[in-house]
């Protein structure tokens, strides 16, 4: 990874971590009492990302939610899900992304990762470090950060802007910034995303020296930076108002 490894080594992300045997088989003991049959009930947004699931697909996502345990969860990956097509296969994983089943989610990314028509993308790991990050998994999100580095595959402005959320979301705001300096050291241009989310979050946690500093470089790589820093300025006073009633 040359310097690139290095800069990772120094922000602590080459630790490695595993979901073990023992936290599936807990969340699995955990998950029995209220595993749902089918995907009917419970307001759920539209079943498709690009196109409609499969009766196939359906079935697997099905299979995967009512697994008891880990060992059961293994055999159906095995031999459920190994007879999918690749794409039911990735069908089945973002529905269980889209229904926040992050442990699932993970064990199927990981099968995918096992499969011969298997080509590292990058799209795959944002999505999977988006869902860790929204669910706090930070651990997991850096290990899966830096496997995406090991199989070959270099960071987006979309990799950086969901590892700065996830940082936000468990208040490592040192580590956030680190990320939109390293993000900036890549030649990538943070855009309104990424600008809103250092802003918002920067002002919560009342970091005002970098929150000015933040703002002065919205010249430096968005169009019209004073229309947008005003229109983040009118929809946090519109959330306050609405934290006031």
């Amino acid at each position: 990874m040359g310097s690139f490894g290095i800069q990772l080594c120094e922000m602590g992300f080459l630790k490695e971590v595993q979901i073990s045997r023992r936290q599936l088989n807990s969340f699995f003991s955990k998950k029995i009492e209220k595993t749902v049959c089918g995907l009917r009930n419970g307001p759920r947004k539209p079943m498709w990302r690009s196109r409609v699931l499969s009766s196939e697909a359906i079935q697997a996502v099905q299979s995967v939610k009512l697994a008891k345990s880990a060992d059961k969860l293994e055999e159906m990956l095995k031999n459920k899900l190994g007879r999918l097509l690749k794409a039911d296969v990735l069908d089945t994983l973002n529905e269980l992304q889209r229904q926040n089943e992050v442990h699932l989610a993970l064990k199927v990314f990981n099968f995918v990762r096992n499969e011969e028509w298997y080509t590292p993308d990058l799209s795959l790991f944002n999505s999977m470090i988006m869902m860790l990050g929204k669910n706090k998994f930070i651990e997991m999100a850096e290990q899966l950060f830096v496997h995406m580095i090991k199989e070959g595959l270099q960071p987006d402005s979309r990799t950086y802007t969901e590892l700065i959320g996830a940082y936000f979301r468990v208040d490592l705001i040192e580590k956030a910034m680190e990320m939109y300096k390293l993000m900036k050291i890549s030649g990538f241009c943070p855009d309104k995303l990424t600008m809103s989310i250092l802003i918002r979050n920067l002002e919560k946690a009342e970091e005002k020296e970098l929150v000015v500093r933040v703002k002065n470089e919205c010249a430096n790589y968005i169009d019209y930076p004073e229309k947008f820093l005003k229109e983040i300025e009118s929809t946090n006073f519109k959330r306050r108002l609405i934290d006031l009633v």
